[in-house]
This record gives structure tokens, C-alpha cells and sequence, in this order.
């Protein structure tokens, strides 16, 4: 049979081009069939009401497997990584379409960029053409780039920890949120982990957000032992580990109804708490699943910009233990920051009788 060499799928108002819609993006499982560029498409169109919920008016990254996935095939998280299969995009692509809107953000590293802030839905329908499978939008939007309107808790299982384990401690991290007056909307990573979102007051920057989560975080250990702050893996154990630094300035998280690059097509899926509660495998919520459960129960995330909630009672806690934790290797050295060593390499001082320094571990 010959391959099609161009399709068109409807998105909103426009039609987009889709070149190669035949290509294989995701092969066939022992539980799912193949998955073709045409078909990532039209899976970005079926659940326009969600991830445009998640993306309108936010600066977003693209995640871009311009070859598909397939084993072995390795995603580029530095310049160290020429040879990588996949890569992000932080600025806006050669050759975008002119309805395809942009905001400057800011890097860590104090330089600027023109990241792509969708507005419709046509945007990402254009993003997969382009091999996009995950959106990475900032907690941000358009209108004020600089302070953050969610608090994002990712619950990271580690070693010897299960997906059991963070439906767990997400169920502890909902109780926590109703201590403090917030509501937490919760989705699966589309892996293991557990992501939980709270919608804020934009008030505060980037390093006030981070420090709530912190503080959140450090809630959270005293409530489950099987949680942890630790930001070397040395140290985290077989524990959930809430991945504070997720709240740091050009850190992103997958979007809801983002797929991800693994087998079977898995969906970063928004659901309702009992939902949650009740789900054993998230690698059932895919590409094949996830729209006509949209179409039939509707989004859990839909009233998630109803309230946003002040930060306080977080800054509240923070300031009752405020000692700062690492930050991510990418950021520059901030003020307070602990040594950016392993703790198994740090070298301690000690004296001898004479009163000479002698180094060792």
C-alpha cells in the first residue's frame, strides 16, 4: 500500500497540515496497536478542551521525538547530548505559522527567549506535525511571566517504591492541602510519579513559590515516613520523593493530556480523587483511552481555575524552618544554598595531636 504523503486535520478554525502522517510514532504493544503521526494529531484535537485548559496563554516547551519512539532512543538535557534522538524546544521554530502566538520569558541564567504560548488549538495540532509529544508549560501565564499561578507537587517514586506508594502519599498530600485551605487537582505523570497542582494567587515569585513547596514537602514527611525531601539520591531511600525544585524558574512539568514518550502511547491523565484512588496501572490512560473517557465523564480538571488560593499559609510554615535546599545543577549558585556535593563526597576536615589539618571522607 503507498504511503499518504500529506493529510489534513481539522483544528478549531484551520485546517493543519500534517506531512508524513503514516510514520510510526509509537510501535505496537503486546496491549495496543501502532500509533501514527496522524493519529498524535488527532488525539491532540480530541482532548482540545483539557490541554488547552492546561497550555492557553502559558509560555510552553516542546518535547520533540521527531523520529518516533522506540528503544534505546535517548532525549537531549544538555549540550553533552549531540547525539541524542529527541530534544526540547525552548524557543519558537523556524517557519511557525503567523496565528501561532509567543511571550519572552526569562532563563535562570538571566537570558531571554521567545517561547511559544498557545492560544488555540490549532497551536498544538502544529506542534505534533512538528514531532511534539509532550508540552512543558511554565506555571505562568502570558499577562505576568514572573510570578508563578500554581504550586506543582510532583511525587516521584524512587527505587523499591511502587505506583501504590504515590497514590498513597498523594492521598496524605490531599488531606494536607484541606488543612490549609487549599484544593489540590491531581493527574498521573503518565509514568509512575503523581503530579498535584493548586492554583495560586500570582503574587509571588519563582523563589517564594519554590520555598512553599519546600515547606509543603517537609509537611508531608512528618504525615508519611515514606516521603522525602532529599534532594541527592543517595540520600532520598525507598520513599516518594517530592520534587520541590519542579517550582524553580524554566523547570517544567509535563502537561495534562500530554503523551509521553514510552511504550504504548501513556497519557498524562487528570483524574477525580476516588478515580485516583482506585487506579493500579496508569499506562491504561493512553493515547487510545484517555479521549472517550474525556468524552464521556468530562475533565476533573475543570473547575481548577474556579479558586486560586494565597500562598501563605505555606510561607507560613517555610518561615518556621527556613533553610535552604539544593538547587538544580542547570541554576546559577543562589544565596544559602548548601554545597552542591554528594554527600558521600564531601570532604571533612580533622585535626591531628599536632594540630595539623588532615583531609578525609
Amino acid at each position: 500500500m503507498a504511503k499518504t504523503s500529506e493529510a489534513y486535520v481539522r483544528a478549531g478554525e484551520r485546517e493543519v497540515r500534517i506531512s508524513s502522517p503514516d510514520r510510526v510514532i509509537y510501535e505496537a504493544t503486546d496491549t495496543t496497536p501502532a500509533v501514527t503521526k496522524l493519529m498524535v494529531a488527532e488525539y491532540v484535537t480530541s482532548v482540545e478542551e483539557g490541554l488547552m485548559r492546561a497550555l492557553r496563554d502559558r509560555p510552553t516547551a516542546l518535547e520533540r521525538w521527531t523520529s518516533g519512539v522506540r528503544p534505546g532512543m535517548k532525549l537531549a538535557t544538555g549540550p553533552q547530548d549531540r547525539d541524542a534522538d529527541a530534544f526540547y524546544q525552548k524557543r519558537v521554530p523556524k517557519g511557525a505559522p503567523d496565528y501561532l502566538e509567543s511571550v519572552q520569558i526569562t532563563f535562570p541564567s538571566g537570558r531571554t527567549a521567545e517561547e511559544i504560548c498557545p492560544t488555540e488549538i490549532a497551536v498544538p495540532v502544529w506542534c505534533a506535525q512538528m514531532g511534539t509529544l509532550t508540552f512543558h508549560p511554565w506555571p505562568v501565564r502570558r499577562s505576568d511571566v514572573d510570578h508563578p499561578d500554581e504550586l506543582r507537587i510532583d511525587l516521584d517514586p524512587q527505587p523499591g517504591t511502587t505506583f501504590a506508594d504515590a497514590v498513597r502519599v498523594a492521598g496524605v498530600a490531599r488531606e494536607l492541602l484541606a488543612d490549609l485551605g487549599m484544593t489540590g487537582f491531581a493527574k498521573t505523570s503518565g509514568n509512575r510519579g503523581i503530579h498535584v497542582y493548586v492554583r495560586i494567587e500570582p503574587r509571588w515569585d519563582f523563589g517564594e513559590v519554590r520555598h512553599a513547596a519546600i515547606a509543603f514537602g517537609r509537611e508531608l514527611e512528618k504525615r508519611d515516613d515514606g516521603v522525602t525531601t532529599a534532594w541527592w539520591k543517595e540520600e532520598r531511600g525507598e520513599r516518594i520523593f517530592v520534587d520541590f525544585n519542579q517550582n524553580t524558574r524554566d523547570r517544567t512539568i509535563a502537561s495534562a493530556y500530554s503523551l509521553r514518550p514510552l511504550p504504548g502511547a501513556p497519557v498524562s491523565t487528570p483524574l477525580a480523587w476516588d478515580d485516583l484512588a482506585g487506579l493500579t496501572d496508569p499506562h491504561h490512560l493512553n493515547l487510545f483511552s484517555v479521549p472517550s473517557r474525556l468524552a464521556v465523564d468530562g475533565d476533573p480538571w475543570a473547575t481548577i481555575d474556579d479558586v486560586h488560593h494565597s500562598l501563605q499559609p505555606l510561607l507560613d510554615l517555610w518561615e518556621e524552618h527556613p533553610v535552604e535546599l539544593n538547587y538544580p545543577p542547570d541554576h546559577p549558585k543562589m544565596p544559602g544554598e548548601p554545597p552542591r556535593v554528594q554527600p558521600s563526597k564531601k570532604v571533612e576536615s580533622h585535626w591531628d595531636a599536632d594540630g595539623n589539618r588532615v583531609e578525609g571522607t
